[in-house]
């Protein structure tokens, strides 16, 4: 709305008003209860794509839905004020508006795109690594819904990149925590954290690295038969990578070499994996 504008009370009603340069110089004001959904609409893609703050595409956008409840406009009306609160970065709007499409109209194709974008409003907001990830878990939860129920989407390829960038994002945690630990020697604490990326984000890009500081730790604490098996986990599965060539060097310099030996946790996972003895 331009300085000067006025607001026109009708019937108790607050009516929206859109100062427009006349066509011979100067202002005139019109109401926007006298456009067309399209135009109202189209005023609102105007501004998504000009202003810094989502106010002004949002307040047209509502206008259409106000004014055509129900309406195919108003449909699309909704879907884009998620957009534009996400495009500004008001997350918190933007994911109550998803819901509230997938609320009202949710056999809609748009549907799964508010369903995205839902999603999108937890991605990113995911901070650095040594924060709190809750917001990560809660992007998890909702990639995966987007690829469970929308799997034959455009939406869904994108969320499954975004879920494996995630799932990464907290085994990346879990890594910065443990090297924390073994730099103090904290070794019970920094193989706990490395047990965890072993185990439970084995698919992600910290594993090897996980698997050579649990041959650092065990060694420290001088259990041989966990480090030679973290050894012989890493040499199967990244012999190519400069972990297994450290590990292989520490294990060496002890007159030790990756083996399975003992029947620890790490000696569970190489007959599983390695052996596929399951029982």
């Amino acid at each position: 709305m331009g300085r000067g504008g006025k607001t026109a009370n009708l019937v108790g009603v607050l009516v929206l008003t859109v100062t427009l340069a006349a066509c011979g110089g100067g202002n005139r004001e019109l109401d926007l209860q006298t456009l067309d959904a399209a135009t109202i609409y189209k005023l609102g893609e105007k501004e998504l794509a000009t202003s810094r703050k989502a106010d002004a595409p949002v307040r047209y956008f509502g206008e259409v839905e106000r004014l055509y409840p129900y309406s195919e406009w108003a449909k699309r009306a909704l879907i884009m004020q998620a957009f534009a609160y996400h495009k500004h970065r008001d997350y918190e709007n933007s994911r109550a508006t998803a819901q509230r499409y997938i609320d009202t109209y949710p056999a809609e194709e748009d549907a799964a795109y508010a369903k995205y974008l839902l999603a999108l409003s937890y991605y990113d907001q995911i901070d650095e690594v040594g924060r709190d990830q809750g917001l990560t878990f809660q992007a998890l939860q909702a990639l995966r819904a987007v690829i469970e129920e929308y799997p034959d989407s455009e939406y869904a390829r994108s969320a499954i990149l975004k879920f494996d960038l995630a799932f990464d994002h907290l085994a990346s945690k879990e890594m910065e925590i443990g090297r924390y630990y073994l730099r103090r020697n904290h070794f019970t604490a920094a193989i706990n954290r490395f047990r965890v990326v072993v185990e439970d984000y084995q698919t992600t890009s910290h594993t090897p690295e996980a698997l050579h500081r649990l041959v650092e730790a065990y060694l420290s604490l001088g259990l041989t038969d966990e480090a030679q098996t973290a050894g012989a986990i890493l040499g199967h599965n990244f012999q190519s990578t400069e972990w297994y060539q450290d590990s292989y060097a520490l294990l060496t310099e002890k007159g030790l070499r990756p083996e399975a030996k003992g029947d620890g946790w790490l000696a569970q996972i190489y007959r599983q994996v390695i052996k596929g003895e399951w029982l």
